[in-house]
């Protein structure tokens, strides 16, 4: 301790004589910049000063300018403010209106865009859509199912589920018109289509007035459909027997009364006794479709009404908000023209105001500088004069050198008692340890000796057991031999006793089923004359419903009523035309025939959609498009630079990766040379790159030759030499680049006493840098370190750990 604290002095010494020049430089240069601050900070307060006092001259002689302005001024700001609360009161108006028109507007585009968006659904890109575009080519098209058919509102989801894929289909005349439809689509290869072929004759079986009646909530869906008559017979072919109901517990009770009937939702699930579908996100059959395009179309129009209404007010407050606007005008330009030359005078006197203002702080923040940098100055001088003073003292010390040898030969000492302290302990552990197995192994003897005799003791319990269980289990074979005789005399009287009440059942049944077949004629009877009456009663009520349908779509959709309409339109009337002869006169009217009137309605319906639509937003839409291509012509431009930016970086990191690789493999492998040379005297050990061309990719093979070895290859070598030349290669690690500590895990396990003491020459070099944590089970080893620390048992069995000093640490 006494040399270490003498080496300590000493260094202390030579360290705070450096650390007193430095400090003795830098006060130096910092008395000279403080003088230097000093004055440039003097000549800077004194021309703010001048400033100041020029500032407050100009500001004195301006403010008496501004005594008389002030006059005028209350009758113009009431005539301003007045008119801008009547501008506000109408400006706020106007905005309402303008919101609700923007609504309305937003409305009337939503439904449009809706609107349009269920047209084109209805013209869905298949078969069907194909066969339609091309009437002209094939005859007997009908047109589309949906638009034939008129379902009540609110059951439209339900027929089309009920119809299936025929709600998508076309209707053509017959069977004719559907070959000549099929062969038109395979020739033309337009893809498939479904046709429901009308003209076919009704058949009596599927007359609703001999279906089974239905509870008050349900209704047959062939009941809700109108449609062409030539198209009738199809569609109760495809409706047979299909009821309407209103939810699935209502479904589900009808077709556990009724098994003849499919019931149908009005959410278009289907339950049946041998088939059920439903669920959610089906899609809209053309049947919807085209109720939802009605729909739209009303909404549209009560849009367009009510856009119509609030432009009419918009424009008019428009003209009051501009009446209003022109007298705020004139007050706002009176006040103006008043103002203008407060505003002047004020800005002036502002800006001198504020420039003597400025001076004045400038001139105190620059007195307050000053004052600190003479204090500052002042203190550095003062510390100038006593460090030159302790530099002096220190240079006039001389700097004394301790001896080590005596501590020397007592570390030697030390050492020497410590191995045999530790060789003791040692065998003193080995000891206890066998003890304590002759203990453990005479215990687990007499616990074994005591385990048999309780086993020999239960084995007899168990064979006296037994026996007695034998000797009971004869008794009760006799006594089941008793009983079993007497079962057989009960078993022969219970089945005489079962015949009779056979022979007397049988007769009963032979009655009750002639009573049963009687029953079952009366009930077929009674059927007959109830269905009867049914039918003619659902007859006519299916009757009057169609005549009052007729009547409500004539009255909504022309504003006529059945008489009207019959006068005026009835099939008795001329059908004026629509075309006009070579001479440029029209023609006369011909007498009314249905197909012919049918085929011009089909040829203007197929006009109206080559028109297409018509796109208002179109220029809105391209100026979008043309701006959001620019935008990403901009995004790619930059993402070019910036993609360049990065192949530059990733250039000049792979620039760096490969000087920095290139510098630490050139300082390993020189290390590994004169390790692998100690620790293999008389051998050859080297680093190689396998791909010195690319230094980013390359590996590094590790060649060893030990001495009188010819072999290269790790594979080749013996364990210890294996684990040698690894450690050779760390070392080198660690002398190319250091670290403040390393950890060693058994890494001499397989060496020997001479490549061992090798080793132990490298940890103490390596120890003079870093410090080294070492897990080792090699008593040489364990002498080198400078402290021990270990795991061991308690005699209460647990574990404990120990340490041991075996030398002081060296003074940093």
């Amino acid at each position: 301790r006494r040399v270490a604290a003498l080496q300590r002095a000493a260094a202390d010494r030579r360290e705070g004589l450096a650390r007193l020049h430095g400090q003795v430089n830098a006060l130096k240069s910092r008395a000279a910049a403080a003088d230097d601050e000093v004055g440039r900070l003097g000549l800077a307060r004194e021309e703010a000063v001048a400033r100041a006092a020029r500032a407050q001259r100009d500001f004195t002689a301006l403010e008496t300018k501004v005594a008389g302005l002030d006059a005028g001024e209350e009758g113009l700001d009431a005539e301003h403010e007045a008119a801008s609360a009547a501008l506000g009161d109408i400006e706020e108006r106007l905005a309402k209106a303008r919101d609700e028109a923007q609504q309305a507007e937003r409305d009337r585009t939503g439904l449009l865009a809706r609107k349009d968006a269920l047209e084109m659904g209805l013209n869905r890109k298949d078969g069907a859509g194909a066969l339609l575009a091309a009437s002209d080519d094939v005859s007997g098209l009908l047109g589309s199912v949906a638009a034939l058919l008129t379902v009540r509102t609110g059951f439209e989801a339900a027929v089309a589920a009920a119809l299936g894929s025929a709600a998508d289909a076309v209707a053509v005349t017959g069977t004719d018109a559907a070959l000549a439809a099929i062969d038109h689509l395979k020739g033309q290869d337009l893809g498939r289509a479904g046709m429901l072929l009308g003209g076919g004759p009704l058949d009596p079986t599927v007359d609703v007035a001999t279906w089974p009646a239905l509870p008050d909530h349900a209704a047959y869906a062939v009941t809700v459909v109108d449609c062409p008559d030539e198209l009738r017979p199809a569609l109760a072919r495809l409706l047979h027997k299909i009821a309407v109901v209103d939810d699935l517990a209502a479904a589900r009770a009808l077709a556990a009364d009724l098994p003849d009937v499919v019931a149908v939702t009005r959410d278009g699930d289907v339950i049946g006794v041998h088939f059920a579908s439903g669920g959610s996100s089906r899609q809209p059959s053309l049947i919807e479709i085209q109720a939802a395009v009605d729909e739209a179309a009303a909404q549209l129009a009560e849009a367009v009404a009510a856009g119509e209404r609030l432009g009419f007010d918009m424009s008019r407050l428009e003209s009051e908000r501009l009446e209003a606007q022109k007298r705020v005008d004139v007050a706002l330009a009176k006040l103006h023209e008043s103002d203008a030359t407060l505003a002047a005078v004020a800005e002036e006197l502002g800006q001198y105001g504020s420039q003597a203002r400025a001076a004045r702080g400038e001139a105190e923040r620059l007195t307050e500088a000053i004052a600190k940098a003479e204090a500052a100055r002042d203190q550095d001088l003062a510390g100038l004069a006593e460090l030159e003073a302790r530099l002096a003292q220190a240079e006039e010390a001389t700097d004394e050198e301790p001896d080590t040898s005596v501590r020397e030969q007592l570390l030697e000492a030390a050492r020497t008692a410590r191995q045999a302290e530790m060789d003791g302990r040692l065998a003193l552990r080995t000891s206890e340890e066998r003890a304590r197995a002759l203990h453990g192994r005479a215990d687990s003897l007499r616990r074994a000796a005591q385990s048999e005799r309780e086993a020999r003791a239960r084995a007899a319990e168990r064979r006296e057991r037994l026996i007695r269980e034998g000797r009971a289990a004869e008794a009760v074979g006799i006594a089941v031999g008793y009983v079993l005789a007497r079962l057989e005399v009960s078993v022969h009287r219970a089945a005489e006793a079962r015949t009779a009440v056979e022979r007397a059942r049988q007769g009963r049944e032979h009655q009750l089923l002639e009573i049963r077949t009687t029953l079952r004629e009366l009930g077929r009877d009674h059927d007959e004359l109830v269905n009867s009456v049914h039918r003619d009663e659902m007859a006519r009520t299916q009757q009057r419903m169609r005549i009052e349908q007729l009547e409500e779509k004539a009255l909504e959709e022309l504003g006529l009523d059945a008489d009207g309409l019959l006068a005026d339109y009835g099939p008795d009337q001329l059908v004026p035309p629509t075309s006009e002869d070579e001479d440029g006169n029209p023609p006369d009217p011909v007498p009314f025939v249905r197909e012919e009137q049918q085929k011009r309605l089909r040829a203007a319906e197929r006009s109206l959609s080559m028109l297409g639509r018509v796109n208002p937003l179109a220029l809105e839409e391209f100026s979008a498009m043309e701006e959001r291509h620019k935008f990403l012509t901009e995004q790619l431009e930059d993402l070019k630079k910036t993609r360049k930016d990065l192949l530059d970086i990733v250039k000049e990191v792979d620039s760096r990766v490969e000087q920095v690789f290139t510098e630490a493999y050139a300082d390993v492998s020189r290390a590994f040379d004169s390790t692998f040379t100690r620790l293999f005297p008389g051998g050859e050990g080297r680093l190689v790159l396998t791909t010195p061309d690319d230094m980013l990719n390359t590996g590094i093979e590790v060649e060893a030759r030990p001495a009188g070895k010819k072999v290269k290859r790790l594979s080749l070598l013996s364990g210890g030499e294996r684990s040698l030349v690894a450690v050779a290669f760390l070392v080198a690690l660690f002398k190319a680049r250091p670290s403040p500590f390393y950890i060693l895990d058994e890494v001499e396990a397989a060496l020997d006493d001479t490549n061992l003491g090798r080793l132990l020459e490298i940890y103490e070099e390596l120890r003079e840098n870093s410090q080294l944590l070492v897990i080792t089970h090699q008593k040489r080893t364990m002498e080198v370190g400078d402290a021990l620390y270990g795991v061991t048992m308690r005699g209460d069995g647990v574990s404990a750990v120990i340490s041991q000093r075996l030398r002081e640490a060296e003074p940093a």
